[in-house]
């Protein structure tokens, strides 16, 4: 067992919760503290829905679990407590189920975040911070070995479902852009950015003909696929620093 106040500074430091910049609705840290503080528990999932709440507040009869998600509980704005909104708040709190959430700082962590993970998943060589947002760098450019489509298929194997690919560039993947999550708009950037494959999760109609025109292949590989590798990397560090259970919630959204 372990307490809220041993894990959650380890936390913040960790993924520099106050000096990364994000979206007003990420409220990255911890978002919902349970009664007692303690944690026997920590379970992943990458967003703080209502059948992921219900499900990790079933982990354990004995509460003390603590939910560490990518999407939190704020991030589809200002609602009031009612409805689902105040199902999950009922819930938790019932169960004793704290709440941290970590979006953009976990996304760029150098060893544990999506981006990191992801680029180890496919092979990526010589893997560097790229693409400035905000004054940090959002994403990691490296190189490939191989044809877009050998790096498809691996990005296939690596994230468990359909890649859909514009091939919108040459056939070798060249030099690859990592940015998880919905970064496609980001498409006239990436040309910008010398990049000849960029991976994302997912991006705007217009960024399919708008990378052909730029010369670009681009590989959609799921906003949900591609932001699972930190919230279960985070979750295993943390349950072996404070020997701790560990979980992961699988709520695919095919998006």
């Amino acid at each position: 067992m372990a307490t809220l106040e041993e894990i959650i500074p380890f936390l913040d430091g960790e993924l520099r919760t106050t000096e990364v910049p994000d979206y007003p609705n990420a409220l990255n840290g911890l978002q919902l503290r349970n009664r007692s503080g303690q944690i026997h528990r920590v379970i992943a999932a990458v967003d703080a829905s209502l059948p992921v709440v219900r499900d990790a507040a079933a982990h354990g009869t004995d509460g003390g679990s603590l939910l560490l998600v990518h999407h939190g509980l704020f991030w589809q704005g200002l609602q009031p407590h009612t409805g689902a909104a105040f199902e999950k708040l009922r819930i938790a709190l019932e169960a004793e189920l704290a709440i941290y959430s970590s979006h953009i700082p976990l996304d760029i962590h150098p060893r544990l975040g999506n981006n990191a993970r992801l680029a180890d998943a496919i092979g990526l060589q010589d893997a560097q911070p790229f693409f400035t947002w905000k004054g940090i760098e959002l994403g990691l450019a490296g190189s490939f070995p191989g044809s877009r489509d050998a790096l498809r298929e691996t990005l296939t194997r690596a994230v468990g479902s359909p890649v859909h690919l514009c091939p919108g560039g040459g056939e070798q993947a060249g030099r690859v852009g990592i940015i998880t999550g919905g970064a496609g708009s980001e498409i006239a950037a990436m040309a910008a950015e010398a990049i000849d494959t960029f991976i994302t999760g997912e991006g705007p109609h217009w960024s399919f003909p708008l990378a052909e025109e730029l010369g670009i292949n681009v590989l959609y590989a799921g906003h949900y696929a591609t932001e699972t590798f930190g919230v279960r990397a985070l979750a295993a560090e943390l349950a072996g620093r404070f020997q701790l259970e560990c979980h992961f919630v699988d709520r695919p959204t095919g998006l």
